[in-house]
């Protein structure tokens, strides 16, 4: 009996994996510190709780419209034109169980079969999955160091093909932390109107920026950007909302409606309940996020430090979302009681091993020489799970 060959070539999430194991572990009695979560580990603000109560109290508990409610669609219009100076219809807004979820619908919608999509490495570790999953073919274009590992002209055109159709931009970056500034979202914009292609630009965690920096989104810098751009966002990060399985998307009418036609074949609405507490998160009190960027920011500048000043390792320096990329490049090839250290899983699994401490292979991003970190735990884990990764790397010979 055969199955299909796409999904079968298609590896589990690694990050997900890494969480799964850690709290096997913990299940077992062991304490395990965990940089693995791509969560935040503050709890959703109350306002929101109380709103998802009071919804379940009044009898929101059958379908809705397929795309989503019309009150959180216009909620989320007034945040793209307050936040993003974005005007959006509600015709041009989905709501889907998550970010993830709009991303599959928004390729689903405009791939055929061998359409290629440029994805930057280090990339989110589900975007070739998706890519792959909606008959596309990903192809990575390699960064480095000196373009702050992001796109660059010169690299991207020699990527270039006549079955080339997307590019998928994600500012802030999963795994690397970094931000396009306007200057290089200009750039990319002509290339896209120049090469005619079509731009997903994944914006998840557009709040959680530091230094002083500001996000932009690509699709307000010109008529053509807006019309050729389909902007994927949602609450989980922003409101620490991520079981609640709320994500949209905007982009022209027709993108849209197909999105819809594939969600309502596919989960028939996004959940109800959650629908109206993403409504009170996005309309109600925001003091929330200035206290939990401003706790990020002390961890990841604590983070960072702490990372640089160990011998053999250091860091990229993030300016957005609550990751950490380190490099280990100087570790590989050497042994750790007897074991050699390759790459980063052989990396990943002899320090949870031996320290239990959780991080995610870099592997799973597309770099292997590094592995990431989150900061989305206390800062006593925090400095706690250093100074063990420290032991351990001090140990390595």
């Amino acid at each position: 009996m055969q199955f299909s060959k796409d999904v079968e070539q298609i590896a589990p999430s690694l990050t997900l994996s890494i969480v799964d194991r850690a709290k096997k572990m913990r299940a077992q009695g062991i304490d395990v510190i965990s940089f693995g979560a791509g969560e935040p580990d503050f709890d959703t603000p109350n306002n929101i709780k109380i709103a998802a109560i009071k919804a379940i109290n009044d009898g929101m508990t059958k379908y809705t419209a397929s795309s989503g409610i019309v009150e959180l669609k216009l909620s989320i219009a007034n945040k793209f034109a307050i936040d993003n100076n974005l005007i959006y219809s509600k015709e041009q807004i989905i709501v889907s169980a998550g970010a993830k979820q709009s991303l599959f619908y928004a390729l689903s919608a405009i791939l055929n079969p061998g359409d290629e999509v440029l994805i930057s490495v280090p990339f989110w570790l589900s975007y070739p999955a998706l890519v792959t999953l909606s008959k596309g073919v990903p192809i990575l274009v390699n960064s480095n160091e000196a373009t702050n590992y992001k796109y660059d002209l010169h690299t991207l055109n020699n990527y270039i093909t006549s079955k080339t159709k997307v590019l998928i931009l994600n500012t802030p970056n999963n795994p690397t932390g970094s931000i396009y500034s306007i200057e290089e979202l200009i750039q990319i914009a002509e290339f896209a109107k120049e090469k005619d292609l079509i731009i997903i630009s994944d914006e998840i965690y557009e709040k959680l920026i530091y230094d002083g920096k500001k996000h932009i989104s690509i699709a307000s810098l010109s008529e053509d950007a807006y019309r050729r751009t389909i902007v994927i966002n949602g609450v989980s990060k922003t409101y620490a909302m991520t079981g609640w399985r709320i994500g949209y998307a905007a982009a022209s009418e027709e993108i849209i409606k197909l999105m819809t036609t594939i969600q309502s074949h596919c989960a028939s609405n996004p959940n109800t309940i959650a629908q109206y507490a993403a409504l009170e998160a996005l309309s109600g009190d925001q003091s929330f996020i200035l206290e939990m960027v401003g706790e990020f920011e002390k961890r990841r500048n604590y983070m960072i430090e702490t990372i640089n000043k160990i011998d053999n390792v250091n860091c990229i320096r993030a300016l957005g979302a609550f990751y950490i990329m380190m490099d280990i490049s100087k570790i590989l090839g050497k042994s750790f009681n007897g074991n050699t250290i390759n790459n980063s899983v052989d990396f990943s699994n002899i320090l949870l091993e031996n320290y239990s401490v959780a991080v995610v292979p870099g592997v799973a991003f597309g770099m292997d020489n590094f592995v990431r970190l989150s900061y989305a735990a206390s800062m006593d884990n925090i400095i706690d799970g250093l100074g063990k990764i420290s032991t351990f790397l001090h140990k390595i010979c």
